[in-house]
């Protein structure tokens, strides 16, 4: 009942908000719908679609001051179809964004179900710690949480933020523990520049839900990241995680990346990424290392023309000796994109600790996808 009053309640959110907001309103659509198959047995097409109405409002409330919103929904539905008379398709509607924000030129406090992401990484992200952004997804689709963020603007660009959140039930980014029922969770982050680029420090405290010792643990993040423009990108990023509790041996956690990126003058521009990603368990900060997974990613991007561009990304699992491959071609109108993927990948892949690199693409195939934007 409740998943059916949701797009009920959002409904009669966006009528309160329009009575709110007179001075200016958008209305957008977004509609993608794709179809593919990979090399298992029987071969089984697969399709889905996705559309993601967005309710944009505006209200000016004097000086530099202003209040605005932005309401989003996702209904998609999928499936397969090992027989096309009787295909298994499942969908739903859910709320993507749904935000109010009150703002100026160096203050922003917003509320709602909003994404919120930082760092300097671009792949693997020791910094994801909200969104699961995959870099081979063209609609880069990502599921926000519920929460209040704060951010301050300074003369010197230097940035603050602090965050609160609360009623996330599932797992984000990284983790693989839920957050304790109705327990608020924490974080800050201060950017400033350095050097010839920028660093920050962030943090984020929550409570874990109860294990077999019926206590909510907690866990604490601190991380590091920086990004400089040398003539190549340079960046670095790296988190260390503590969970508070008995019954883990393996308490502490490390992950670092460090990547580069550079646009060569072929052609059109070739621009190539490489990122090398480490992660593991310990029982102290410093202590040695177990469970250790070292990746290492390559992306590239070349464009052909106005209209076309190809794109590939390749991920090797150093531990397990596994390549993971992707190539793309895309095609862009006014309100049309097209795309063309095609991936070579392990039938049983094991970059489960990766959310950004597991997940869209098993085994061998392809898929198609079209996107209209209005």
């Amino acid at each position: 009942m409740k998943k059916r009053l949701l797009p009920l309640a959002l409904a009669l959110s966006a009528g309160w908000a329009a009575a709110l907001f007179p001075a200016a309103a958008e209305l957008k659509l977004q509609s993608s719908a794709w179809i593919g198959m990979n090399d298992v047995k029987p071969a089984t097409p697969r399709f889905g679609l996705r559309l993601q109405p967005v309710l944009s409002l505006v209200q000016a409330l004097g000086g530099e001051w202003k209040l605005d919103s932005e309401f989003s929904l996702a209904a998609s539905a999928s499936g397969s179809a090992p027989s096309w008379r009787a295909p298994a398709v499942e969908g739903g509607i859910r709320p993507y964004r749904l935000w109010l924000r009150l703002s100026s030129s160096r203050f922003e406090a917003r509320l709602g179900l909003q994404k919120i992401n930082f760092g300097s990484a671009s792949i693997f992200r020791p910094l994801m710690w909200f969104d699961r952004l995959d870099p081979r997804d063209p609609l880069q689709v990502s599921d926000g949480v519920y929460g209040l963020l704060l951010r301050y603007y300074f003369k010197s660009n230097a940035n603050a933020w602090l965050w609160g959140l609360c009623g996330n039930t599932g797992t984000k980014g990284w983790e693989t523990r839920t957050t304790a029922g109705r327990v608020p969770e924490f974080g800050a982050r201060f950017q400033a520049p350095f050097l010839a680029g920028e660093a920050a420090i962030s943090a984020h405290f929550r409570r874990l839900a109860p294990g077999a010792e019926a206590v909510r643990p907690l866990e604490s993040r601190i991380a590091l990241d920086g990004k400089w423009d040398i003539g190549p990108g340079l960046w670095a990023e790296a988190a260390l995680l503590h969970q508070d509790d008995p019954a883990a041996p393996l308490s502490w956690q490390r992950s670092l990346a460090l990547g580069v990126d550079y646009t060569f003058k072929l052609g059109n521009g070739l621009y190539l990424l490489a990122e090398q990603f480490f992660t593991a368990e310990a029982v102290s900060p410093l202590g040695g290392g177990v469970n250790g997974i070292t990746l290492f990613a390559l992306l590239a991007r070349y464009p052909l023309g106005m209209m076309d561009s190809l794109n590939t990304v390749v991920y090797f699992d150093w531990q397990n000796d596994q390549m993971y491959n992707f190539a793309g071609w895309q095609r862009t109108y006014d309100r049309w994109q097209f795309h063309v993927m095609a991936f070579w990948n392990p039938r049983q892949g094991r970059m489960a600790s990766s959310p950004s690199a597991s997940g869209m693409f098993s085994g061998k195939g392809f898929q198609l996808l079209a996107v209209w934007n209005i």
